[in-house]
C-alpha cells in the first residue's frame, strides 16, 4: 500500500488498524460544523458581499439603499434620507411602506424574519411585494445586519412606530410598540463590526457616488445625504429630467455635436430608458444599469444595445447612400467613437454572474434590448436627419482613422524606441525577472532619472525616465497617443500591449479573448512589473505630470487600476537638519511645523527640494524608494463610481476650460494634501 498524504511516520506499517485509527482521529462527524442563522456571513463575509475590507463595507451600505430605492420602483417612496454619524455608524431611512411586522408563519415578527434570516424578503414568488426589484436573492439587509457589531431597525408603519435592535445580527430585543407616527417608512441604523472586517470607515465620496447615480436613475426620487464627520459634504440629490441630465453632465467638458437622443420602450414586462449622445472626443462610455443596480462588466442588455446600434446605424447610412456598396459595414468600433450612452432596464427575475449583480445575464434581455433599441434609433433618425447625417459622418471618420489605429497598436511592439531585447533603450532594468517582486519607477526627466538610478535596488527597483508632459490622451485619438514616444516606451516596458474597451469590440481583427481582459492587444499575464510607481516632483507641474499619467493608465491600461499595481510615490518637500547626523523628512508645510514643534530647543535647518533632481541618492532611497522607510499611496478604483471617475478625468482633462475651472473652484478648500487624496 502506498504511504498516506497525512505523512505517517516511515517507520509505523500500514496496517487496517492504524488506517481506521487515524481516519477517526483526523476526521469524524465531530468536526462537521453547521453554520446557523447568519453565522455564516460572519464566516465567510466574502460570499456575501464581495469581500470583508471596503468593497464588502461599502456593499452593506447598497444592500440597504437597494431596499429603499426597490419601495420608490413600486410607488410607494419618493424620499431617501442617508446620516453618517461621528462614531461611524450610518442610518438610512425611506419613506416608503414600512417593513411588515405582523406575525409571520415562523412564529415571529416578519421584521424579524426579514432581518435574520437570508433568502427572506418580498422579492420572491408571483405573490411578492416587488415587481421590480434591484435586490435578487433577499440576503442584503440580513448580511448588514449581520456583519454590524448593531444594527437598529425603526418602521412606521398603521400609525404606529416600531423598533427592534440586534448585534451581531442577533435580536436584542423583541419587535417594541415604541409610539405613534404619522405617515410611514423604514428606518436603519448600523455600525460595522470591526471583528469581521477590516475596514469599517465609510468614504463620504463612495456613498454619495452612489445616491447621485440613483438619483439619475429616478428623477422622481429625492436623496439626501447628512455627513456629521464634514458638514460641508451635506448635499442633496435630485435629476428631473433623469438619464438625459446624466448624459449632458458627463459629456459636460465636450463639445457634443447633438442633444441627447431619448427613448423609452415597454415589452414583454421589460421597460427601457436609453439616453445617447455623441461628441467631439474620442472615447466610449456606456452605462448599464438593470432595476438601478450597475453592471460595469455590462451584460445582455450591453450586447443587444451594441447590436441595434451597429444594425440600425449601418442601414441608415446604405438606404441615404452614405455608405456605398464598395464600402464597408461600420464596425462596432466606428459607431462607439465619442458615444456615450445610459441604458436603464427594469425587469422582472433579473440573472446576475454573482451576488454582486456586475453582470447581466438573463439570456431572452439580448433579442428584446436589440429590437427595442433598433426600433428607438431607427425612428429618431428618421425624424431628425441632420442628427442622423452628423452621426454618419463622425463614423466615416472613426472608420477611416480606425486601420492607422491598429497599426498603431501593433506598432508597439516594434517601436523603434526599443533595444534588441525589445525593451525601451532609456529604461533600467532590475535584474529579478519574478515580476511579483518588481517595481517600475516612472520618473520625470533625465536628472531626476540619474538620481533615482543612483538610489534604487537594481534586483528588483527599474527605472523609466520620461521627458517632459506626456500627451493628454483624453484629446487625442488612439492612434495619435501611440505615436508618442514618452507613451510607447512606457507600453513597450510594462510588456501587457494596450486595453482599450469600446463597447462590445476591441481595436484589430483578433478574436476577444476574456482571460486577457477582452482585449486582442492586452495580456496581464505579461505584466513585467506588478508595482508601477509614478514618482515626480511635490509641485503643481509634478501634479500636472501624474494626473497625464494617470489619465493614460485609466484610458488604455485600465486592469492595471483595476488590480491594485498602480502606486503614487510620496517624496518629500522638506528636509529638517539637526546637527551633522540628525535628518527628518516632511511632506507638506503642516508635518514640517509639526516637527519642528518638537525640536524647540535644538539649532534646525529646513531645505525645501524643488524638485527630485534636487535630492542626492542616499535622500531619495530613504524617503520614497526603500520600501521600509518610503509612504506609498496604492491608486484604488471602484467600478461602482464609475460616474464620478468619468466627470472627474473629463472635467480636469477634456476641452473645455469654464468646467476644469469650476471644478478647481469648488474643491480648492476640499484639499489639505493632494497626494493622499487618490
Amino acid at each position: 500500500m502506498a504511504r498516506s498524504l497525512s505523512q505517517v511516520p516511515e517507520d509505523q506499517p500500514q496496517t487496517e488498524e492504524t488506517i481506521a485509527k487515524r481516519v477517526e482521529g483526523d476526521y469524524n462527524a465531530d468536526q462537521i460544523q453547521v453554520l446557523e442563522g447568519l453565522e455564516a456571513v460572519r464566516h465567510r463575509p466574502g460570499m456575501y458581499v464581495g469581500d470583508n475590507a471596503r468593497k464588502g463595507l461599502h456593499h452593506m451600505f447598497r444592500e440597504v439603499l437597494d431596499n429603499a430605492v426597490d419601495e420608490a420602483l413600486a410607488g410607494y417612496c419618493d424620499t431617501i434620507k442617508v446620516r453618517l454619524y461621528q462614531d461611524g455608524s450610518m442610518s438610512l431611512e425611506d419613506n416608503g411602506r414600512g417593513i411588515p411586522v405582523d406575525m409571520h408563519e415562523k412564529g415571529v415578527s416578519a421584521l424579524q424574519v426579514v432581518m435574520t434570516t437570508l433568502h427572506a424578503g418580498g422579492k420572491f414568488g408571483e405573490g411578492g411585494g416587488y415587481k421590480v426589484s434591484g435586490g435578487l436573492h433577499g440576503v442584503g439587509v440580513s448580511c448588514t445586519n449581520a456583519l454590524s457589531t448593531w444594527m437598529e431597525t425603526t418602521v412606521r408603519r398603521g400609525g404606529k412606530t416600531y423598533r427592534q435592535r440586534y448585534e451581531q445580527g442577533v435580536p436584542v430585543t423583541e419587535v417594541l410598540e415604541i409610539g405613534k407616527a404619522k405617515d410611514s417608512g423604514t428606518s436603519q441604523h448600523w455600525l460595522p463590526d470591526p471583528t469581521v472586517l477590516t475596514d469599517t470607515k465609510y468614504d463620504s465620496h463612495i456613498v454619495k457616488s452612489r445616491l447621485k447615480e440613483v438619483a439619475y436613475l429616478n428623477p422622481k426620487l429625492t436623496l439626501e445625504f447628512t455627513n456629521d464627520q464634514n458638514p460641508d459634504e451635506n448635499e442633496v440629490f435630485k435629476f428631473d429630467r433623469g438619464i438625459v441630465q446624466l448624459v449632458e453632465d458627463l459629456n459636460e467638458a465636450y463639445d457634443a455635436i447633438h442633444k441627447p437622443i431619448y427613448f423609452h420602450r415597454v415589452r414583454e414586462g421589460m421597460e427601457v430608458e436609453v439616453a445617447i449622445q455623441y461628441q467631439t472626443n474620442y472615447n466610449t462610455l456606456v452605462l448599464a444599469y438593470s432595476n438601478n443596480i450597475h453592471q460595469p462588466d455590462g451584460g445582455t442588455h450591453v450586447s443587444g444595445f451594441f447590436q441595434a446600434v451597429t444594425r440600425v446605424l449601418n442601414q441608415y447610412a446604405r438606404k441615404m447612400n452614405f455608405l456605398k456598396e464598395k464600402d464597408k459595414n461600420f464596425t462596432n468600433d466606428d459607431l462607439s467613437e465619442g458615444l456615450t450612452a445610459v441604458i436603464a432596464l427594469k425587469l422582472e427575475n433579473p440573472s446576475y454572474n454573482s451576488q454582486d449583480k456586475v453582470k447581466l445575464v438573463t439570456p431572452e434581455v439580448q433579442g428584446l434590448m436589440n429590437s427595442l433599441v433598433g426600433d428607438g434609433l431607427q425612428t429618431f433618425l428618421e425624424e431628425n436627419p441632420q442628427v442622423a447625417k452628423r452621426i454618419v459622418d463622425k463614423s466615416i471618420v472613426a472608420q477611416q482613422a480606425r486601420e492607422a489605429a491598429r497599426k498603431a497598436a501593433e506598432a508597439v511592439k516594434r517601436s523603434n524606441a526599443m533595444d534588441s531585447f525589445g525593451l525601451p533603450g532609456k529604461l533600467a532594468d532590475c535584474v529579478s525577472k519574478d515580476a511579483s517582486i518588481c517595481e517600475l519607477f516612472l520618473v520625470e526627466g533625465d536628472s531626476a532619472g540619474g538620481s533615482a538610478k543612483g538610489a534604487r535596488d537594481r534586483v528588483t527597483q527599474a527605472i523609466l525616465p520620461l521627458r517632459g508632459k506626456i500627451l493628454n490622451v483624453e484629446r487625442a485619438r488612439i492612434d495619435k497617443a501611440l505615436d508618442n514616444e514618452e507613451i510607447k516606451s512606457l507600453i513597450a516596458a510594462l510588456g501587457v500591449g494596450i486595453a482599450i474597451n469600446t463597447g462590445r469590440e476591441e481595436i484589430g481583427e483578433e478574436p476577444l479573448d476574456e482571460k486577457k481582459n477582452g482585449s486582442s492587444h492586452f495580456d496581464i499575464t505579461k505584466l513585467r512589473y506588478h508595482k508601477i510607481i509614478i514618482m515626480t516632483d511635490a509641485d503643481v507641474d509634478g501634479e500636472h505630470i501624474r494626473t497625464l499619467l494617470l489619465t493614460f493608465f485609466y484610458r488604455y491600461l485600465k486592469p492595471l487600476v483595476e488590480g491594485g499595481y498602480v502606486y503614487l510615490a510620496q517624496p518629500p518637500l522638506f528636509v529638517i537638519k539637526v546637527g551633522s547626523n540628525e535628518r527628518y523628512y516632511a511632506s507638506d508645510e503642516a508635518e514640517r511645523d509639526r516637527i519642528l514643534s518638537g525640536l524647540k530647543k535644538k539649532k534646525v535647518a529646513v531645505q525645501r527640494f524643488k524638485g527630485l533632481g534636487e535630492m542626492n541618492p542616499e535622500q531619495l532611497d530613504e524617503t520614497t524608494m526603500r520600501p521600509d522607510s518610503r509612504r506609498l499611496v496604492r491608486v484604488e478604483y471602484d467600478p461602482q463610481t464609475d460616474i464620478e471617475v468619468e466627470m472627474l478625468f473629463s472635467r480636469l482633462m477634456g476641452d473645455k476650460v469654464e468646467p476644469r475651472r469650476e471644478f478647481i473652484e469648488r474643491h480648492a478648500r476640499e484639499v489639505t494634501n493632494v497626494d493622499w487624496h487618490y
